[in-house]
């Protein structure tokens, strides 16, 4: 079946689109390449029953080594430019560094491959925004991005209680990625690496897609504060970049207010979470101080606060979170634990079966680039000393 964009968003805002069981079944096989062999290796290509993990690919030996052992995959090439030649191949996970995913897509693509690529979809560029949008249309190949935060269990949930109409009017949202110590990833061998320095908001998507990945709204605008110190990193860095956390405030095209903090330093707890308040419900993902996971419902009851102010009352309870991943939303071989919270069988199987089914994957380029330009525009904000700063809107008209 081919079903267009609007149709998928649709079927995608109930919780349809990743479901296995009760599909069609297919004898179609994708092959894939996968290129980078350290994030690419966390996959799970060799398990779906629609996909042959026909070549991999890394500069490095010791990293061909171990995807071919990984996927159990006797075809290996020494790059990704050899890779693509490869006329049996007919999609690639590019997991390279960040900033050659525009590049990287776009040699995949125009060799005729469907393509994933690891987050963030560009870096630092709005105009490759668009470049990446331009080359996607003229192929009319699969691009998906692998966002991992859109298949928390909790984001699952979340779609799920969306669809339904539980959350009643989401109002406000707030998303946080904390990963001190990430700074260790800076250098290899006494090499500098592309992580070196880098940006904040220039790696936004695991917040962003927290409140885009379930509403589906757009972010327009924003204001964003950074801060930094007079460590070496700061003063010397490939992006310019002053700083070491980024704290922005978001507003979508339905007026939500959305705050986002990336923080790679700190007295503060790692996590990759998010809340989204609503006029009937709130979802509250867990956090390292301890809370959650939990839900805030809206009652008809009154009660009396401590100031003797009459209000309706409100039940927190504990959220009973379902392993998604060990139900028929994956196929059989695939229900086990993975990745970030569970979300690599999940990106596995989404990507393949687009192929398959030959429609739109859940990430597509328009969701990709809704997830990865607000953070460009946050970081110039930042710069600006909190300036509130438009975000453009890449979608189709």
């Amino acid at each position: 079946m081919t079903i267009n964009r609007r149709q998928f968003m649709a079927m995608n805002a109930a919780g349809l689109s990743v479901r296995f069981a009760g599909a069609a079944p297919s004898d179609k096989k994708v092959r894939i390449g996968v290129v980078g062999g350290s994030f690419g290796a966390s996959f799970y290509f060799h398990q779906h029953p629609n996909c042959v993990v026909e070549a991999v690919s890394d500069l490095r030996p010791e990293r061909r080594d171990r995807l071919m052992q990984t996927y159990h995959c006797a075809k290996s090439y020494e790059s990704l430019e050899k890779l693509v030649l490869d006329k049996n191949i007919d999609a690639v996970l590019v997991a390279t560094p960040a900033p050659d995913h525009l590049r990287h897509v776009t040699m995949v693509m125009r060799a005729g491959k469907h393509a994933m690529s690891a987050v963030p979809a560009v870096m630092g560029r709005l105009e490759d925004c668009q470049k990446l949008i331009d080359v996607v249309k003229k192929t009319g190949l699969n691009y998906m991005m692998a966002e991992t935060s859109y298949y928390h269990p909790s984001m699952i949930s979340a779609r799920k209680l969306y669809a339904e109409g539980k959350f009643g009017r989401i109002f406000s949202a707030e998303a946080e990625y904390h990963h001190p110590g990430v700074e260790e990833l800076n250098f290899e061998d006494g090499k500098r690496t592309w992580r070196h320095g880098l940006a904040p908001m220039h790696y936004p998507t695991h917040c962003t897609s927290i409140l885009i990945g379930v509403t589906k709204e757009r972010l327009t605008q924003v204001s964003c504060i950074g801060w930094g110190d007079d460590d070496p990193t700061l003063k010397d860095n490939a992006y310019r970049n002053p700083f070491w956390n980024e704290t922005a405030l978001f507003k979508s095209d339905r007026g939500t207010a959305f705050r986002v903090n990336v923080y790679w330093r700190g007295a503060v707890g790692g996590c990759e979470r998010g809340q989204l308040l609503g006029t009937k419900l709130s979802l509250y993902d867990p956090h390292p101080n301890g809370l959650g996971p939990i839900v805030v419902t809206s009652t008809s009851t009154n009660e009396k606060d401590s100031g003797g102010f009459v209000r309706y009352k409100n039940t927190i309870e504990k959220f009973n979170q379902t392993e998604w991943w060990n139900t028929d939303m994956l196929p059989e071989a695939m229900r086990h634990k993975s990745n970030h919270q569970g979300s690599h069988t999940f990106l596995t199987h989404e990507f393949i079966q687009s192929i398959v089914e030959n429609r739109m994957p859940a990430i597509d380029v328009y969701e990709a680039v809704a997830y990865t330009a607000p953070g460009i525009v946050a970081h110039e904000s930042a710069l600006r000393g909190g300036e509130l700063l438009k975000i453009p809107s890449f979608d189709p008209k």
